[in-house]
């Protein structure tokens, strides 16, 4: 049960890191990465996806360190990577499309999500955005957003 307990308070946990690296690294100091995903993109990649490499080493080295006995650094590597996985899922593919797949949002919170996130995109410079958050939609924007 500990070991549940520790995936899911590092997968949490990596949507506060997610937000604050995004407002405060990728809109602050590294905005030379992240600028590349508030433009049209021009091919496959953008540089801004180096910041998933960025956040796999956290989580591989703990997987690594914690693989020979199953101890709280694999457990907590599982809860970052899991979040990977999970960002990955929905904003590369549901939100921006980078996939065709997930298309359709039926579900009040993934209309939100979707919506939310637009709106952060309407805004191509470093500063005047907002939303900062992936996986959570804050309670106003599911408000506004999570209808029909």
């Amino acid at each position: 049960m500990l070991n549940i307990l520790t995936v899911l308070f590092f997968f949490f946990l990596m949507e506060f890191v997610a937000w604050f690296s995004h407002k405060y690294v990728m809109h602050g100091f590294m905005w030379f990465w992240h600028e590349s995903h508030h433009k049209l993109r021009k091919g496959i990649f953008e540089l801004n996806d180096l910041f998933g490499f960025m956040f796999a080493i956290p989580s591989a080295w703990l997987i690594i360190l914690g693989s020979d006995h199953f101890d709280w650094r694999f457990y907590s590597g599982l809860g970052i990577a899991l979040y990977g996985v999970a960002y990955f899922l929905v904003h590369d593919v549901f939100v921006h499309q980078r996939v065709r797949w997930l298309r359709v949002a039926r579900l009040r919170y993934f209309k939100a999500m979707r919506q939310t996130h637009h709106l952060h995109h309407e805004v191509h410079t470093k500063e005047g955005a907002e939303a900062f958050g992936f996986l959570f939609v804050p309670r106003r924007y599911f408000k506004k957003y999570g209808r029909g």
